[in-house]
């Protein structure tokens, strides 16, 4: 692991250029993607201490208890599109260094970054074997579910595949972690700061074109809005939608033609259901690129609770505003939503940070930080809709999931003869 984090960093402009070629995001943006799995990879560098098991000597006269984790066997990795680096690496350095070998299948929309990750894990010596990847869609992921070699499946994309993989895979008596869909929200209270809250919102929800599971895509504002939503305009109007091989883009295009379309119709559906149209990004077009699938900043006001672009995970770059009369609202209008990803708010008031900290149902909750994606030292804590398992991603989680404890208890002392046989449950007082 130590040489593959340095291989990495040395190949990290190759990877950056082949995501943005292959996903679209700005080169920046993949240079962070690659930057948020190379984390990974240096927390798996440490990953023999998170495996030390427990030990208790003489639990009985001559008798010691201790267990160790042992690797599953094979697993299986399966990624979205949106993250062609940093989830790869979300998955198998952690699986490796628990002992496994790994089965990854990269996204067919961009697998190029997963088949250079995997040349360089072979430059730095991982045995032959060890990591695999294969390509395919529907029938690959199915035989990944169905196949008895197969221990454990990591999966971060759409609920719909999540819970069919899910579903399937647990139904074969496999492990299943699954990171899913999202609505993350942002409470903006009256206290807030201006320009950083602003710039926050303008940042965590156009950012990537809105491809992200952690993107904020809802700001709920306690009190009058039209000040905030005022100001969101002007500065979502200074952003650059262009190709993310231009160095002067912000946002690049979406994934594809059916994500535009897709994108387009739940905006067109909040407007037919009564939401503002405060900046329309449908109709944009990049010179030199007028076949591209952009879309530009766009915001929505006055959403509510029934509008479909609000029950559904829009994935592009639209933000949704809404409006509570207090923070008690704000809180259960987000808890309301059946997604659990992450949550934020932005505020002056300890009181009410400790609040929402307490009363939010969010796996990731950030005060003034707007996607609270935890460092991997800590887990990636989707909860509710957002997520299917029981152990979550990296972390100490992480480990627990890759491996399996296994008890042993041991007796060193004479036995006495002559005793006879006794068929009574044993116990710490007799044994």
């Amino acid at each position: 692991m130590l040489k593959l984090q340095e291989l990495i960093r040395r190949d990290m402009d190759k990877l950056a250029i082949s995501i943005t070629t292959e996903q679209g995001k700005t080169l920046k943006d993949a240079q962070g993607d690659v930057f948020r799995g190379l984390e990974v990879v240096e927390h798996a560098c440490g990953m023999a201490s998170l495996q030390l098991g427990e030990f208790a000597s003489n639990v009985s006269h001559g008798i010691d208890t201790y267990s160790i984790r042992e690797p599953l066997g094979v697993c299986a990795g399966i990624c979205p599109f949106n993250f062609p680096a940093m989830i790869p690496l979300w998955m198998f350095p952690v699986a490796v260094t628990c002992g496994n070998t790994f089965v990854l299948k990269p996204s067919e929309k961009d697998p190029g970054a997963s088949m250079i990750l995997a040349e360089l894990a072979m430059e730095a010596g991982l045995p032959s074997g060890v990591l695999n990847v294969v390509h395919g869609t529907h029938d690959i992921v199915n035989a990944i579910c169905d196949d008895e070699d197969v221990k454990a499946i990591s999966f971060v994309g759409s609920n719909t595949a999540g819970m069919h993989i899910y579903s399937r895979a647990s139904a074969k008596g496999k492990r299943v972690q699954s990171n899913m869909g999202a609505k993350n929200h942002g409470i903006v209270m009256p206290d807030a700061s201006t320009d950083a809250t602003l710039n926050a919102l303008v940042a965590a929800g156009f950012g990537a074109a809105g491809q992200r599971c952690m993107a904020l895509s809802t700001v709920v504002f306690v009190g009058d809005p039209k000040e905030w939503e005022n100001e969101l305009v002007k500065r979502a109007k200074t952003l650059k939608v262009n190709a993310g091989t231009e160095p002067d883009a912000d946002l690049g295009p979406v994934i594809s033609k059916q994500a535009k379309d897709r994108v387009c119709r739940l905006i067109q559906s909040g407007v037919e259901s009564g939401a503002r149209l405060l900046l329309d990004g449908r109709d944009i077009v990049v010179p030199g690129y007028e076949q591209g699938n952009f879309v530009g900043p766009t915001i929505l006001s006055g959403v509510t609770e029934d509008m479909e672009c609000y029950k559904e995970e829009i994935f592009g770059p639209v933000l949704l505003c809404m409006q509570a009369d207090s923070l008690e609202e704000a809180i259960n209008i987000v808890n309301r939503n059946k997604y659990g990803n992450g949550a934020a708010i932005f505020t002056s008031s300890g009181v009410a940070a400790r609040k929402f900290q307490t009363d939010i149902e969010a796996g990731q909750v950030g005060i003034n930080v707007p996607i609270p994606v935890p460092l991997p030292f800590f887990s990636f804590t989707g909860s509710k809709a957002s997520f299917a398992g029981d152990l979550n991603f990296y972390g100490k989680a992480g480990v627990n999931f890759y491996t399996q404890i296994k008890t042993v208890t041991q007796q060193w002392k004479d036995l006495p003869g002559g005793s006879g046989v006794s068929l009574a449950m044993p116990t710490s007082q007799k044994c």
